[in-house]
C-alpha cells in the first residue's frame, strides 16, 4: 500500500489525494508565466538557439547543444512546450531530492506534498517561475549547483538511478552554456577546500571530489571533440573574449588602452579610439558598432582577445578594481523580468520563417508577443522579488552560523556552498562579462530554498516525514 492512502482524513478532504495534487499544483506554479503567457516565456536569444539546428553550426555564446536540447524535446519543433515542461520537471524533483536527503519536511506531511508546498512558495516570492517556463538555458545553471551539490555531499543518500539522473542534468547544464563550466570549475575547487576543513573539523560531510570533477572534466572534453564530430568545428562555444573586451568598454579601460597607444597599425580599432560607445552591449550589439565594423564576430576576436590580455596586463590594478566594481554591481541586480519586454525581433523572424504554423500561431497570440510582459508587471513583481532576494543573502549566513551551533553541519556547509555559487556567479557575469539583472536573478532563488530547508528543519517545525 503507498504511504499516501494511509493519510489522515485532514490530509484527503472529499478524497482528493493531497500529496499528488500539491505536487502537481508545485509543476503549475514554476510554469506559471507560461500557463498565463499562452506559450512558453521566449528571450531576444531564443532565436540563437533555435538556429544552431536549423543552420548546424556555431554561433558566439549560443549553445549548439542546448538548441539539440530543444529540438528533441520539443519533438522536432512540434511543441515548445516540451522543453520548458523538462525545465520544470528537473527543478522539482532535484528540490525534492534536496528535501529528502536533508531529511526535512514538517511534522505528518508526505514528502511530495513538502516539495510541492515548496516550490508553489519559490514560484511566489521569487523569479524561478520566470526562467523554468522560459526557453532559455538559464535555469541550468541554478540547477548546476543541486547536482554538483548531491554529487559531491549527499552521494550515498542516492541509489544509482538518482545518481545517473542528477548527472545527466548536471551535463546538460555544463554543455549549454560557458558560464556553467566556469562556475562548475571554481565549484570543484570548493569541494576539494571543503574536503579539506571536513576532516580539521570532523563535520562527517565527506564530500566525494570525484563525481563534480569528471562531470566537468567529461564536458570539458566532450564539447570540443562533439564540434568536430558533429560540426567539423574543433573548440568551445566561440565568443569569450568579445564579452570580456565589452565589460572593459563600458568601466573605460579600453579607452584608455586606444588613447595611450594610437595610433597602431595593427589595431584596427584605433580608428574609432574616439567614437567607441559607452556600454558593453552597445559595443557588442549594436549594427552601427566599430566591433562591427572591423569584423565584427567573423573576425575581430583575435584583435580583441590581444587587446583585453594587453588591458590586463598593463593597468593591473585598474583591471582589478572594475572586475571587483562589477562583481558587487551584480550581486545586487537581480530584479526579474530583464529583457522580456523588449521586442522580440529575432525571435519572431525564426518562428515566422521556420517554425511550424501552429507554433508560429500559438508564439504570434501570445500575451508576450502582444507585449503584455510590461516593466509595469515586473516592477509589480519585483516589489516581493527583489528584498526576499537580498534577505535571502543574509539568511544563508544565519543559515550558517545557526548549522553550526546546531550541529546541523549538513545545512551549514549547504548554505556557504551556495554562498559562494552566488559569489563566483556574480564575478564571472559581471566582471568576465557586463552586470545584467537576468544573470544574478536566475540563481539567487537557491539562496531562498536553502533558507526555506532551514527553515524547515527548525525544532518547533520538526515531526516525522514520511517518504513517498
Amino acid at each position: 500500500m503507498n504511504d499516501d492512502d494511509t493519510a489522515p482524513p485532514s490530509r484527503r478532504l472529499s478524497g482528493l489525494d493531497w500529496p499528488r495534487l500539491s505536487l502537481w499544483l508545485g509543476g503549475f506554479a514554476l510554469l506559471g508565466p507560461a500557463l498565463w503567457n499562452g506559450f512558453p516565456i521566449m528571450f531576444f536569444d531564443t532565436a540563437g538557439y533555435i538556429k544552431r539546428v536549423l543552420d548546424w553550426d556555431l554561433e558566439p555564446g549560443r549553445s549548439f547543444f542546448y538548441g539539440l536540447f530543444l529540438f528533441v524535446t520539443s519533438g522536432g519543433w512540434f511543441s515548445f512546450w516540451g522543453p520548458v515542461l523538462v525545465q520544470a520537471a528537473a527543478t522539482l524533483w532535484l528540490i525534492h531530492l534536496l528535501l529528502r536527503v536533508h531529511q526535512v519536511g514538517l511534522r505528518d506531511w508526505p514528502l511530495r506534498q513538502v516539495t510541492g508546498v515548496v516550490a508553489i512558495g519559490l514560484s511566489a516570492v521569487t523569479g524561478v517561475s520566470w526562467y523554468v517556463a522560459q526557453v532559455m538555458p538559464d535555469i541550468l545553471l541554478p540547477l548546476l549547483v543541486l547536482c554538483f551539490w548531491l554529487l559531491s555531499f549527499r552521494w550515498d543518500d542516492l541509489d544509482w538511478r538518482e545518481r545517473s539522473g542528477v548527472a545527466a542534468i548536471g551535463l546538460l547544464a555544463l554543455m549549454s552554456h560557458m558560464s556553467s563550466m566556469a562556475l562548475a570549475g571554481g565549484l570543484v575547487v570548493t569541494i576539494v577546500a571543503a574536503k579539506g576543513i571536513d576532516r580539521w573539523r570532523g563535520w562527517g560531510l565527506n564530500p566525494r571530489i570525484l563525481p563534480a570533477a569528471m562531470l566537468l572534466g567529461l564536458s570539458v572534453t566532450a564539447m570540443p571533440t562533439l564540434h568536430m564530430a558533429v560540426l567539423g568545428k574543433p573548440g568551445f562555444t566561440p565568443g569569450g573574449p568579445v564579452f570580456i573586451f565589452g565589460r572593459l568598454v563600458q568601466d573605460g579601460l579600453a579607452q584608455r588602452y586606444l588613447a595611450d597607444h594610437c595610433p597602431d597599425p595593427t589595431l584596427k580599432l584605433c580608428a574609432f579610439k574616439d567614437s567607441l560607445p559607452t556600454t558593453a552591449d552597445d559595443f557588442i550589439w549594436h549594427k552601427q558598432s566599430p566591433f562591427v565594423a572591423i569584423g565584427g564576430w567573423d573576425s575581430a576576436g583575435p584583435e580583441l582577445s590581444r587587446l583585453v590580455g594587453s588591458i590586463v596586463s598593463t593597468y593591473p590594478g585598474a583591471f582589478l578594481s572594475t572586475a571587483l566594481s562589477a562583481t558587487l554591481d551584480q550581486w545586487a541586480m537581480v530584479e526579474t523580468g530583464d529583457g522580456l519586454d523588449e521586442w522580440q525581433e529575432v525571435t519572431r523572424w525564426v518562428f515566422r520563417a521556420f517554425m511550424p504554423e501552429s507554433q508560429n500561431q500559438a508564439f504570434t497570440t501570445a500575451r508576450q508577443q502582444q507585449e503584455q510582459t510590461t516593466q509595469t508587471l515586473f516592477d509589480t513583481l519585483n516589489l516581493v522579488h527583489v528584498p526576499v532576494a537580498h534577505l535571502s543573502g543574509v539568511g544563508l549566513i544565519l543559515v550558517m552560523l545557526w548549522g553550526v551551533r546546531s550541529g546541523r553541519h549538513d545545512l551549514a556547509a549547504l548554505a556557504l556552498f551556495v554562498l559562494i555559487a552566488l559569489i563566483g556567479n556574480a564575478f564571472i557575469n559581471g566582471a568576465l562579462s557586463n552586470p545584467h539583472d537576468r544573470y544574478q536573478s536566475r540563481i539567487v532563488w537557491l539562496a531562498t530554498l536553502v533558507v526555506g530547508v532551514a527553515g524547515l528543519a527548525w525544532r518547533p517545525w520538526r515531526g516525522q516525514t514520511r517518504q513517498p
